[in-house]
């Protein structure tokens, strides 16, 4: 089991930017991938963006390409989420995931690991 810890959730209105990041503990991520998935209340949980920890590709849903960034620093064992231009429809509460796999699924399911989860806010 890797312990995973989201931050850098809040409030902030349309138009601004936030950073999240995901602090994974106990293991190294190696050989794995990391994901980041959101909840909007009444709504499933959705995928956001991805990626490979071994060779940095990275995948990200249709809402938010172009909007969004996932990197990761190896070193820190520390994945990030830029989100810049926030809508209101991105409001909900943002989880990291990480699989043992390095493949990035858009599927929840395909995760071993969660976070707790930090909301993030967007006002209009």
């Amino acid at each position: 089991q890797v312990p995973l810890v989201e931050s850098g959730g809040g409030s902030v209105q349309a138009g601004g930017s936030l950073r999240l990041s995901c602090a994974a503990s106990g293991r190294t991520v190696s050989n794995g991938a990391m994901g980041w998935f959101r909840q909007a209340p009444g709504k499933e949980r959705e995928f956001v963006a991805g990626i490979n920890w071994n060779n940095g590709s990275t995948r990200s849903a249709d809402s938010v390409r172009g909007r969004f960034t996932v990197s990761r620093d190896s070193a820190k064992n520390t994945m990030y989420l830029q989100m810049n231009s926030l809508k209101p429809d991105d409001t909900g509460v943002y989880y990291c995931a990480a699989r043992r796999g390095a493949i990035v699924y858009s599927t929840s399911g395909a995760y071993d690991d969660w976070g707790q989860g930090t909301q993030v806010t967007v006002s209009s």
